[in-house]
C-alpha cells in the first residue's frame, strides 16, 4: 500500500489558504483543495474532518503538548512563567509560517463561523492549561483565571505579531504580552 506523501496536512492547508484567498471560503470545495494539493478528496478526509478544520491543523496535538509540558514544568516556576516558557518554546515554528498565518488570519476575520471555531479551540486550550495547573497543585479558581489570562495574552501576542510592520518575532510579542500582564497585575 502506498504511503501518503510527506507533509500532506501542510500541503492541504496551503492549497486551502490559496483557494480561500482566490475564490473565497464559501466557493471552495474540499475536492478543489485536494486537487490543488495534488491529492485525493479521500486523503483530505484522512487528515481533516471538514474544510474548516484545514485552517486549524495540529490544534489537538498543540493543546496536548502544552498541557503535558506544563505538567512537567519545574515546580518552582510560577504558573504564568511556566505557561510563558511553554508558549515561547514553539514560537520559532510560528515565525517560519508568518505569511501563511497572516493569510489565514484574513480568512478567519472574514467569516464568523471560522472565528467561532477559533474560539472553541482557544477555549479547549484554556481548559487544558487550567487542568495542567490544577495537576501542579494550583487551586481551582486560580488555575481557571490564570489559564484564561494566559491564553488571552497568547492571542493578543499573535494579533500584534501578525500586524507588526517591523516583523518582530512571535516570541518578542509573546514576552511583551506576558510582561504587560505582570505589570498590570502588580499595578492594579
Amino acid at each position: 500500500m502506498a504511503r501518503w506523501p510527506g507533509g500532506t496536512p501542510e500541503r492541504l492547508q496551503e492549497a486551502a489558504i490559496e483557494l480561500f484567498t482566490e475564490r473565497g471560503y464559501e466557493r471552495t470545495t474540499v475536492a478543489e483543495i485536494a486537487t490543488r494539493a495534488g491529492l485525493t478528496e479521500r486523503t483530505f478526509y484522512n487528515h481533516f474532518a471538514d474544510k474548516r478544520e484545514v485552517l486549524f491543523p495540529g490544534q489537538d496535538s498543540f493543546i496536548a503538548e502544552v498541557r503535558d509540558a506544563l505538567v512537567r514544568a519545574p515546580g518552582e516556576q510560577s504558573p504564568l512563567d511556566a505557561i510563558r516558557a511553554v508558549f515561547t518554546a514553539g514560537s520559532d515554528w510560528l515565525d517560519q509560517r508568518r505569511s501563511a498565518a497572516q493569510r489565514r488570519r484574513h480568512i478567519l476575520d472574514a467569516h464568523p463561523d471560522l472565528r467561532e471555531r477559533e474560539g472553541a479551540k482557544l477555549a479547549a486550550l484554556t481548559a487544558a492549561i487550567a487542568g495542567a495547573l490544577r495537576a501542579r497543585g494550583v487551586p481551582d479558581l486560580a488555575a481557571t483565571l490564570t489559564a484564561a489570562v494566559a491564553v488571552t495574552a497568547y492571542h493578543c501576542a499573535a494579533a500584534r505579531w501578525l500586524a507588526d510592520p517591523q516583523h518582530g518575532t512571535f516570541g518578542q510579542h509573546l514576552h511583551a504580552s506576558f510582561d504587560e500582564l505582570h505589570r498590570t497585575a502588580r499595578t492594579w
